[in-house]
């Protein structure tokens, strides 16, 4: 467990086990805690995990402005690849596996379009491909409980990764303007096909909130890519089956010889 001072803001990163690094992408509403159940099993089987907070989420730094001067910009999704790079600079890793869960999926795509040389595989988990309507009104639908509505239990895991004082906030600003998925008509599939590294799609099929066809689509537009779909399975697919989530990883890393 550290900190690194990555692009001018403190970053909180922890670094589990030896061997081939893989990166660990955390969703729009998480952080390093949704992967409790999922690193273990990694680095039991001889690989190195290198999980972070992004900027403005977990433990890692956030300026008073973070919604009106970064969250809300046309820089978040090229600052979460800026910062990234950063970080794997100052780790000295040159190459790497990338998991990424929902909003972490659209970091790695994002990452290995800038930087393809470096990224050895990608897995994705119910990450959106695309959309037909601009995300502020996906989001209104997908997400139409006020903070105080929500189970219990999310609201608690919201405080408790991302603090007591700020989870409504953080939690507001994400149904407003959907992170990564940024506020307008949001597309992938565009960017898909320069994506060359062997490529898993892991997709629930009873998501609450995309279908399975967003992962039919992710698998069309990609030279090197593999679907697989979970049965009973919902969104958080790490929290519903982390032992399958597990051994779908494993064994595509097998079939590739990583």
């Amino acid at each position: 467990m550290a900190f690194a001072t990555i692009n001018g803001f403190d970053l909180y990163y922890e670094i589990h086990g030896r061997g081939d690094p893989i990166i660990l992408l955390h969703h729009g509403f998480g952080c390093t805690r949704i992967w409790e159940d999922i690193f273990p099993a990694l680095i039991e089987s001889g690989y190195q995990t290198v999980l972070y907070d992004r900027k403005g989420y977990g433990r890692s730094q956030r300026e008073d402005d973070f919604i009106e001067n970064f969250y809300t910009s046309d820089g978040f999704r090229s600052g979460a690849v800026d910062d990234l790079a950063a970080l794997t600079q100052l780790l000295g890793l040159a190459s790497f596996h990338l998991i990424g869960q929902c909003e972490g999926g659209v970091v790695a795509v994002d990452y290995a379009t800038a930087h393809p040389g470096r990224v050895k595989s990608i897995v994705i988990s119910s990450t959106q491909c695309y959309s037909q309507d601009p995300m502020t009104e996906v989001n209104r639908r997908v997400f139409p409980k006020a903070f105080h509505m929500l189970e219990p239990e999310w609201q608690a895991k919201l405080k408790d990764w991302h603090g007591a004082d700020y989870a409504e906030a953080f939690y507001n600003q994400f149904i407003r303007f959907g992170g990564e998925y940024g506020t307008g008509v949001f597309d992938l599939r565009p960017m898909l096909p320069s994506v060359v590294c062997p490529f898993l799609i892991l997709y629930p099929d009873r998501s609450s909130i995309f279908s399975v066809e967003q992962g039919v689509q992710f698998y069309r537009h990609l030279s090197s890519g593999e679907l697989s779909v979970l049965p009973r399975c919902g969104h958080n697919t790490y929290e519903y089956f982390p032992q399958e989530y597990t051994r779908q990883v494993l064994n595509f890393y097998q079939r590739h010889g990583f």
